[in-house]
């Protein structure tokens, strides 16, 4: 059986793949006052190797332990196995904001959010809050880590409901300077444990 539109036959008998750049989920890591959250390729079942030539994290609801000033997610990259993270990073940053009395409102480049040539970990948000109902969600795009050709690209995007009661949206590009392949990522937060949320891979095939 054909699938047809306005007459062109666009796919027939066993020709199409519904799968096709679709999300595969790899891993699921949830936080328990945990210091960091690490996904190492061959580890656990994590594959982060050249399975995909796309990976997701998804951040779901990421709540710290500490409250406020030095509160920061935070990501690194790994060319060992997870035996050190500290791969140099050149990134750019910037964010929009919006407190609830609709008192303050911003749209900036962050310098002090930005890396170049660093081994630093790579924030995400900050100025984090832990009262109950606050926490931070959003997503890390990586292409093609396992590259031994070029450098490692990513993307990322974060909302953080912080500490001083703000919607804080903040938009990451960057790369890996390196041509060695990326093996592990790890997350964590700067001042304090992450109290509880997840984090889940995905790969993205034939994309």
């Amino acid at each position: 059986m054909a699938i047809i539109s306005n007459a062109v036959t666009i796919a027939d008998a066993g020709a199409f793949s519904a799968s096709l750049g679709s999300m595969t989920l790899i891993k699921t890591l949830t936080a328990s006052s945990s210091s960091t959250l690490s996904f190492v390729h061959g580890a656990s079942s994590v594959v982060l190797d050249n399975t995909y030539p796309i990976y997701i994290f998804k951040f779901i609801n990421i709540h710290p332990a500490n409250d406020g000033s030095g509160v920061n997610f935070q990501f690194q990259g790994s060319v060992n196995g997870g035996s050190g993270y500290g791969v140099n990073i050149t990134s750019t940053a910037f964010l929009s904001q919006h407190n609830e009395d609709d008192s303050n409102t911003n749209f900036e480049y962050k310098t002090d959010h930005d890396l170049a040539q660093s081994t630093d970990f790579q924030e995400l948000a900050n100025f984090m809050g832990n009262d109950n109902d606050q926490s931070c969600s959003g997503h890390l795009t990586l292409f093609n880590p396992s590259s031994t050709t070029f450098v490692k690209q990513w993307i990322a995007n974060t909302n953080n409901y912080t500490g001083s009661n703000f919607s804080v949206n903040f938009n990451y590009a960057g790369y890996f300077n390196t041509t060695s392949a990326i093996n592990a990522i790890q997350f964590k937060i700067a001042s304090g444990a992450i109290a509880s949320g997840a984090i889940k891979l995905y790969g993205i095939k034939d994309s």
